[in-house]
């Protein structure tokens, strides 16, 4: 079986999953071609899905939903009745309805979803003061996702012919969905920037900025561009680019979510048949 895994991945949490994910479909015999979709450029080069027996989509948890970019992009595909499965990860606080609203336009675009999984993974904003998962995804990650490869390829065979059955659905509208997505602007309140400062000029944080916000002969992060997915922050060489100090609204966060730190980070991962 010839499987194609598709990711999204800022910060390297789900690079790191599809990684342990594609070795575990090999281990099954299946042949494997991994898709990083982060940049652009990758986003704009033509997928043929159709030369696959079936797909793995990966993504990141932005603002309860799949990255913005990623979900207009979802929309030009075609699955033409292919099985697909899903994954996220996630810096600890709320899931749902990633899961849901990507399986429902995936199901629009003709795929046959069959199953999904979460995987807890440090926070983006980990670069910038928090503490969320700070050294996961790790061991329970990498086994939990042998299972859910192993109970996603006897579907994709058709060894076991059920689908993906039931996900908690969207309790939220379109519109609060996508206030919710504004809010991370209230948090990361300074956009990644050298703040004049020199650094190498190594051009890798606009080479591989998802959205080409960064321009890196100025140093700054383009407002109407920029998601504040703080890729171009973890791969910086020099470590030359900064946002605000995040740390003030940890706490904040912690205690709107009735959780402690201790608490959100002993989460675990979790599979949906």
């Amino acid at each position: 079986m010839h499987i194609a895994i598709v990711f999204f991945s800022a910060t390297n949490n789900t690079r790191t999953m599809a990684e342990i994910i594609k070795d575990r479909f090999i281990d099954l015999n299946a042949k494997i071609d991994l898709y990083d979709v982060t940049t652009e450029e990758a986003r704009t080069t033509n997928l043929d899905i159709s030369t696959y027996d079936a797909a793995v989509f990966g993504f990141p948890v932005h603002s309860l939903r799949a990255p913005k970019l990623i979900r207009q992009w979802l929309g030009t595909l075609n699955g033409n009745g292919m099985k697909c499965s899903m994954f996220f990860t996630y810096g600890g606080f709320m899931v749902h309805p990633s899961h849901f609203s990507t399986a429902e336009i995936l199901k629009k675009r003709n795929f046959t979803v069959v199953s999904s999984a979460e995987f807890p993974g440090k926070h983006t904003y980990n670069l910038a003061g928090w503490n969320a998962f700070p050294d996961r995804p790790d061991k329970r990650e990498f086994e939990l996702a042998k299972i859910y490869v192993e109970a996603t390829y006897r579907r994709f065979t058709g060894e076991d012919t059920n689908i993906l059955s039931r996900l908690d659905q969207n309790i939220f509208s379109e519109e609060q969905l996508d206030n919710f997505e504004k809010l991370r602007y209230k948090i990361i309140t300074t956009l990644p920037t050298r703040s004049g400062q020199d650094c190498c000029m190594c051009g890798m944080c606009e080479k591989l900025c998802p959205t080409q916000a960064m321009d890196y002969i100025l140093g700054v992060a383009n407002p109407e561009l920029c998601i504040a997915c703080l890729r171009c922050v973890a791969i910086c060489p020099e470590e030359a680019l900064k946002t605000n100090d995040t740390r003030p609204s940890w706490n904040r966060k912690l205690s709107m979510s009735n959780t402690s730190e201790i608490k959100l980070n002993s989460q675990n991962g979790k599979i949906y048949l």
